[in-house]
């Protein structure tokens, strides 16, 4: 019984021993490992095993082009070696930790020559060997891919496909693809693409695509890019390239005609461009214009013709040709030309005009236009009329003058025309009133008169004054007027006469002149005698009176004004003779002797009269009363 327990125990611990040696002895490895180029690779060998870390070798290999394998790293309980001469040998470091049962293999600055497979491969001391295996996957990504269309056009009567673009990637791993897209829809029938790959000596890939294909008249105004894919190492990805255009050459189908310029309505005397389009873009298409009237002066390149100095023999259809020179097909288009005239003015009556005083003056001002036009008439720069007539009643000689009317075709700026009228208004004489006709002026000066006639006829203008005389003018004509100018010497009170006649009749102007005459008074002398000496004071009084001007209503009161001062005189002569014969003058008496000498200068008198017959009052040396007789 006891024999039989044992036996079943101890085959229990064999078959547990078993079971352990199976779970234990082991190695696990990823499949793959990616990384960037560049960067730090590591790759994880984890392994359990019944002996323990220090009863295990560990050894790093890596797969040559061949197939063979090349040792890179060992790792045991006493050391941890690179083996020397590898590819990997400056750049790999491995190192085991016993806890968790893994050896890590750290790869620095990964190539793209580095992808290879590496194998992790562990033995025991007791004979077991386990190995694992990992794939280093290395990626690249590449540079922004460049697009270049063709420079020159492409033509849609080419039979064979054309050559559109070309696109360009560098600097990728692994290899980029590269897919043609036109309007966002990818390019997939009746394309052409041809591919190339460049290896660099790094390992990186270019790829370079040339598209081609048959285009049409549509892909004129299409876009066109290229789409790289790639790979990296959480998966794929994708960038595009900047979008082109093409030039598609295509015939035209119509021809397009129009003024360049002058833009709006023509006139005579502008230069009209004219230029013409086709629809098309064929470089091989030439140009031609033709009209019915005489043509101007082609441009270089045909589609464009200059009319100089139109007129109206101008008008017509022009008619712009387009030839493809490759098949010789033409389309023409052509335009209308319209040159709107403007005639000079014709006025009617044609010059002058000539109306009576009071009457009705009315002309006529015409031209003729191609579109509708506007008349006004002005005088002297002052709008009076508009529209075609010009009617004017009860004429006066302010209705004289030259008139214009000015005609305008108001839809095209600067087209107008003008014609003048003198027109003339008869009648007799009329006479522009002076500012004065009362003038007084000094005895002998000079005087100048002038009066301003206007009439129609023009009239004749004779100066004459109160005595019959006729005075010789000097006569400036203006327009309508005429002004005379006289100058006559002033000897005493005028009247002068401004005489304007002609057939209608006769006008006068008179002008009054007052002479004005300067006064100067007496001087005043006293003289003193004595017996032995004369002495003689004589007081001179001289007042220069300024000429004035006379009006007819003064002349009584310049008479009293003059009496006045002769009776002052008077006065003041007999005060001083009664003084002097009281002895109030000198301070001495009418008897005192005199020290100066006699002379026969000193015998001078004083004579005051009056302008009436009063009684002259003489005084002699002696200061007595001498008779009238003695003087």
């Amino acid at each position: 019984m006891a024999a039989r327990d044992t036996t079943s125990l101890l085959l229990g611990l064999l078959l547990l021993f078993l079971t352990w040696g199976a779970w234990a002895d082991e190695v696990n490895m990823e499949d793959r490992v990616k990384v960037f180029r560049g960067e730090p690779a590591q790759i994880t060998c984890m392994f359990t095993s019944s002996e323990g870390i220090g009863g295990l070798i560990i050894q790093w290999f890596y797969v040559t082009r061949s197939g063979d394998k090349q040792r890179i790293a060992y790792q045991d309980a006493t050391m941890n070696i690179v083996d020397q001469g590898t590819p990997f040998t400056d750049r790999i470091s491995a190192n085991v930790t016993g806890a968790t049962g893994e050896s890590v293999l750290t790869i620095e600055d990964v190539q793209v020559q580095d992808e290879r497979e590496f194998i992790c491969l562990i033995k025991a001391i007791t004979g077991w060997t386990g190995e694992g295996r990992t794939n280093l996957k290395v990626f690249q990504k590449p540079d922004r891919p460049t697009i270049e269309a063709v420079k020159t056009g492409i033509s849609v009567n080419e039979e064979e496909p054309s050559k559109i673009a070309t696109c360009e990637v560098k600097n990728g791993y692994p290899m980029p693809t590269i897919a043609w897209y036109r309007n966002n829809t990818p390019l997939l029938d009746g394309v052409t693409v041809t591919p190339s790959i460049t290896h660099q000596s790094n390992g990186l890939i270019s790829v370079r695509s040339e598209l081609s294909m048959k285009v049409m008249k549509e892909d004129k105004d299409d876009e066109f890019y290229c789409e790289i894919n790639y790979d990296v190492p959480e998966g794929s990805a994708m960038t595009e390239s900047e979008r082109i255009s093409i030039t598609v050459y295509y015939p035209s189908t119509a021809v397009d005609v129009w003024v360049e310029s002058p833009k709006g309505k023509i006139k005579e005397g502008d230069s009209v461009e004219l230029h013409c389009k086709g629809n098309g873009n064929m470089p091989s298409s030439i140009f031609g214009f033709s009209a019915n009237t005489p043509a101007g002066e082609l441009s270089e390149d045909g589609n464009m013709i200059v009319l100089e100095n139109v007129t109206r023999h101008n008008n017509g259809v022009y008619t712009c040709t387009s030839t493809d020179t490759d098949t010789f097909e033409e389309v023409t288009g052509d335009i209308t030309v319209e040159v709107n005239f403007l005639d000079e003015a014709v006025v009617r009556p044609e010059d002058t005009v000539v109306v009576d005083q009071g009457q009705e003056l009315q002309a006529t001002c015409n031209a003729l236009s191609s579109l509708q036009t506007e008349t006004v008439w002005f005088k002297d720069g002052q709008k009076v009329s508009t529209g075609h007539t010009l009617m004017l009643k009860d004429t006066t000689f302010d209705t004289a003058g030259t008139y214009t009317c000015v005609i305008t075709v108001t839809e095209i700026e600067g087209m107008v025309t003008t014609g003048t009228l003198k027109a003339y208004v008869r009648g007799s004489p009329e006479i522009f009133k002076p500012d004065d006709t009362e003038i007084e002026a000094s005895f002998e000066s000079m005087v100048d008169l002038s009066c301003t006639v206007r009439g129609y006829p023009a009239p004749n203008v004779i100066w004459t004054d109160s005595d019959g005389k006729i005075h010789k003018d000097n006569q400036m004509k203006m327009e309508d007027k005429i002004r005379s100018q006289i100058s006559i010497k002033v000897t005493s009170d005028i009247t002068a006469y401004c005489n304007a006649s002609n057939e209608f009749g006769n006008a006068s102007e008179t002008f009054n002149i007052r002479a004005i005459l300067n006064t100067t008074p007496p001087a005043i002398t006293t003289t003193s005698t004595s017996s032995s000496t004369i002495s003689s004071t004589t007081v001179k009084a001289e007042t220069a009176i300024p000429p004035k001007k006379i009006k007819k209503e003064g002349n009584g009161v310049v008479i009293a004004v003059i009496i006045i001062c002769i009776l002052l005189l008077a006065i003041l002569g007999s005060v001083l003779y009664f003084l002097y014969k009281k002895g109030k003058i000198c301070g001495r008496s009418g008897k005192q002797d005199l020290t100066k000498e006699k002379s026969s200068k000193d015998n001078i008198v004083v004579e005051m009269k009056s302008d009436n017959t009063e009684e002259a009052v003489l005084l002699g040396v002696n200061g007595e009363k001498q008779p009238p007789n003695d003087q």
